[in-house]
This record gives C-alpha cells, structure tokens and sequence, in this order.
C-alpha cells in the first residue's frame, strides 16, 4: 500500500471534464481516494460491495477446504514450498481464464454466460489475492 501511495503522489492527475493531462501532483493517498470517491462513486461504491462479498466468499471456501489445498501439503516455510504453491495457483487462475474464453469468446459473449461468467472472474480475483498472501509468507497463518 505504501508504494501505491508514493505512486500516486508522484503521476500526473488527470482532467476527466477535460480529458488532458495536467501537471499538479497528488499531495496524499487521501485526496485520491476523496477524489475518486465523488468523481465516480458508483464504481467505487461496487468495488468496495465486490471486495465485500470476495472477502466473504473466501472465508467460507477456507472453511470448507482448509489451507492445505493451496499449500499442497506443506507448510509453506521454503522458497521452493511457496513457489509449488504459486504453480498450483496459476494451474488454477490458467483453468478459469480458458473457461472464460470458452464461455465469451468462443459462444459469443458474456450475455448467454453472464453468471458462469461472473463466477469465473470472481474466482480470478480471489486467486490473484491469494497468490499474493501466499508470496507473502501469511497463508495458513
């Protein structure tokens, strides 16, 4: 987050009524997130009820499969444990990304597949989460 915030005090804060770049920098993450927040707050708005409900999908996927079925076993302790792990993630994020191009691309659009979709992508985000708490050294702790 730290590094999100360094990032953002230092590009370029762009016109949205304009759609140019001007050349003020950001003083703080806050002014960002006050920024975003009134300038598009529905989509804020449905990212924090998204991460909301990821944040409630994942707790209860956790309960029913415990750790183990990201940590194959292990206890995640060494380099070569955690990268196992990262493959097993990325096996899984390759099978959901393949079914989204099945159910999009190759049957002609998310309309016929909206939800087997949604789930697809749902999953996609957690994952994505759950590499990062993996490479972080915090899974099953």
């Amino acid at each position: 987050m730290a590094e999100v915030i360094k990032e953002a005090k230092t590009k370029k804060v762009y016109n949205v009524k304009e759609h140019e770049a001007e050349d003020k920098t950001v003083d703080n993450f806050a002014n960002v997130l006050d920024m975003m927040e009134k300038e598009y707050p529905e989509m804020m708005g449905e990212f924090k009820r998204l991460q909301k409900e990821q944040y409630e999908l994942f707790t209860v996927k956790q309960h029913d499969y415990g750790p183990h079925n990201i940590s194959m076993g292990t206890d995640l302790k060494t380099k070569e444990d955690v990268n196992f792990a990262l493959m097993a993630l990325v096996i899984r994020i390759n099978d959901k990304v393949n079914r989204l191009m099945n159910l999009i691309v190759k049957k002609g659009g998310a309309e016929g597949a909206a939800e087997p979709a949604l789930d697809a992508f749902s999953d996609l985000a957690n994952y994505g989460i759950m590499a990062q708490i993996v490479a972080n050294k915090k899974w099953g702790k």
